[in-house]
């Protein structure tokens, strides 16, 4: 009682902003509340019928072609090719599908330091106004953390390992090399054709994605390769809008051969005058 006849001439004098602020839940045990229930794919109890953490199943790999990305952005001037990209990279490992993602986890440029040089030759941002780094934290935000659930990806430092990984394994530009695929801007090619390269290696899901460039062509500029949970290739995720992207790609069309452009650092976006 002693204590309580101390306090309130204290309580008293308190501004109702300030009262009304000591009367607010504790910030950081409901965001650690939130990522336990994250973690352990739990939901939270003002959640009723909502999906549970962690309800993906399939994954989005995709992967697009440095030489036609600059046809899928709107202004020539956004667009550039680092010197040393002459590659396929990453655009983002995508879980679908994925309900609800916790938003408690910010990624900082230490958490994936060692990770450098790989991600600045696999996954580097091909936009002036954007920062490599910036690229990777974007999509850790939105994609990393809904992958995060499961324990070999529950850090920026896996994340971006395993997404290194996948590339690493598909390779496509050897692919199409060895099948005499190569860049030009005089031969077109037919879906079936690229397909029969790509279907041993990618699994029959995957996607061969075209932009229509200024001259009314078809230009292939990526591929999604859907990969299952437990990272093996082919996952059914038709129908998912949460596939789809910011860049005007679109299937390329099975009838209408379309032109695997060559890269082209000083002009990226005309590679062929």
């Amino acid at each position: 009682m002693e204590m309580w006849s101390s306090a309130l001439p204290l309580l008293v004098g308190l501004s109702p902003a300030v009262v009304f602020l000591l009367q607010l839940p504790d910030y950081t045990a409901t965001q650690e509340g939130l990522w336990q229930d994250y973690k352990h794919g739990r939901q939270g109890p003002d959640a009723p019928g909502k999906r549970p953490f962690c309800s993906w199943k399939c994954l989005l790999l995709s992967l697009q072609w440095p030489g036609a990305f600059c046809q899928s952005v709107d202004k020539e001037t956004l667009c550039k090719i680092p010197p040393s990209i002459n590659n396929w990279t990453i655009h983002g490992l995508w879980p679908q599908k994925v309900g609800r993602c916790c938003s408690c986890w910010p990624m900082f440029e230490s958490d994936v330091q060692e990770l450098d040089p790989e991600l600045n030759e696999h996954w580097p941002s091909l936009l002036k106004s954007q920062t490599s780094f910036h690229f990777w934290k974007q999509e850790w935000e939105k994609h990393g953390v809904c992958a995060a659930c499961v324990e070999g990806m529950n850090s920026p430092l896996r994340y971006f390992q395993i997404s290194l990984k996948l590339r690493g394994q598909f390779d496509i530009q050897r692919l199409l090399e060895d099948a005499g695929i190569n860049p030009s801007c005089e031969r077109p090619y037919k879906l079936g054709e690229v397909q029969l390269v790509l279907t041993p290696h990618l699994g029959d899901k995957h996607e061969v994605q075209c932009v229509t460039d200024d001259q009314g062509r078809e230009v292939w500029f990526q591929v999604k390769i859907p990969i299952s949970r437990n990272l093996t290739v082919g996952c059914d995720h038709h129908g998912d809008p949460e596939a789809q992207d910011s860049l005007q790609g679109h299937p390329c069309p099975p009838q209408v051969p379309f032109y695997y452009l060559p890269i082209d650092h000083e002009a990226p976006r005309r590679p062929c005058g």
